[in-house]
């Protein structure tokens, strides 16, 4: 499932076990994130990563460094200026030729969201740790509680046109070129129970699929065959760059988008904004209830 060269300085471009990120742990080249966050408690990633991380991981807040503010219209988590995310992942040492590997404590929903946004600022040598922190700790593997201290790198962006946004979603609505894939909980994507945002429902023709759906029963990726059978069922024989992936506010979008790219389904894109930036114009229309 992880996508590496066979050369002796493979690069990781979808999914790592924890051995393999194990190996290269002292690795210059190599640069480690710590994703970890509570939608409920913006504090928690810092106090988790605080106490104790990987070593050599460096902390990125989904807030501050994976989002730019907001304005009540742009959704919960607007993308950050490409810039101004390039001079915060250089701070940290990421370079052009970097291998980074991004990780959390929930399935990758947190880490998905950097993995995407390397790939959006041109960067393909990013994948996540599969399984997570649970999975290195069964590996046998240390925390530690040491903040490294990052050397600086320069990082040029060659931003990739893998994002769209409301306008587009809007004039591609009743267009067969395009599928949207929703990746909250069908509750959410029904209507029922929202607490996130102050409109329930979905996108007209939006179909749902759950990006825990991704996750086998030991919170690892499912196997690229399994995900390739599942996505190819809702593809329906269509090409995978008619794929557009959202959810509540582009974070667990791109947990689907991973999904796809690990099976193999390659150059779906990604409505950034999603359900919290569509809702927040009355204008936009609202679906509810189960698919149609």
């Amino acid at each position: 499932m992880s996508s590496h060269a066979s050369s002796s300085s493979a690069s990781y471009s979808t999914l790592i076990g924890a051995h393999e990120l194990a190996q290269h742990i002292d690795d210059p080249d190599w640069v480690i994130f710590d994703c970890r966050h509570d939608l409920a408690n913006r504090d928690f990633g810092r106090d988790v990563y605080a106490r104790a991380h990987i070593p050599g991981a460096r902390f990125l807040h989904l807030d501050e460094d994976l989002s730019s503010p907001l304005t009540g219209t742009n959704g919960r988590h607007p993308l950050p200026d490409p810039e101004a995310f390039a001079q915060r992942i250089a701070r940290a040492g990421v370079g052009n030729e970097t291998q980074v590997i991004a990780y959390d404590d929930a399935g990758g929903m947190f880490a998905a969201r950097l993995w995407w946004m390397m790939r959006w600022v041109g960067h393909h040598c990013v994948a996540v740790l599969d399984g997570g922190l649970v999975a290195w700790l069964e590996a046998g593997q240390a925390l530690t509680a040491k903040v490294p201290e990052p050397v600086p790198a320069t990082f040029r962006v060659s931003l990739r046109p893998e994002v769209v946004d409301a306008a587009w979603v809007l004039g591609h609505l009743h267009d067969p070129e395009m599928l949207l894939l929703d990746a909250r909980s069908p509750d959410r994507y029904r209507g029922e129970n929202e607490t996130l945002d102050p409109v329930g429902g979905h996108i007209p023709g939006a179909i749902n699929r759950f990006f825990r759906d991704n996750l086998d029963g030991r919170g690892h990726f499912k196997q690229a065959s399994i995900l390739r059978e599942e996505f190819g069922a809702l593809l329906k024989g269509g090409d995978a760059h008619r794929v557009v992936h959202q959810c509540g506010s582009g974070v667990t979008a791109c947990h689907n988008l991973l999904a796809m790219e690990s099976a193999g389904l390659t150059g779906s894109r990604l409505y950034a904004g999603s359900w919290s930036e569509w809702c927040a114009d009355p204008a936009r229309p609202v679906a509810t209830g189960p698919e149609r």
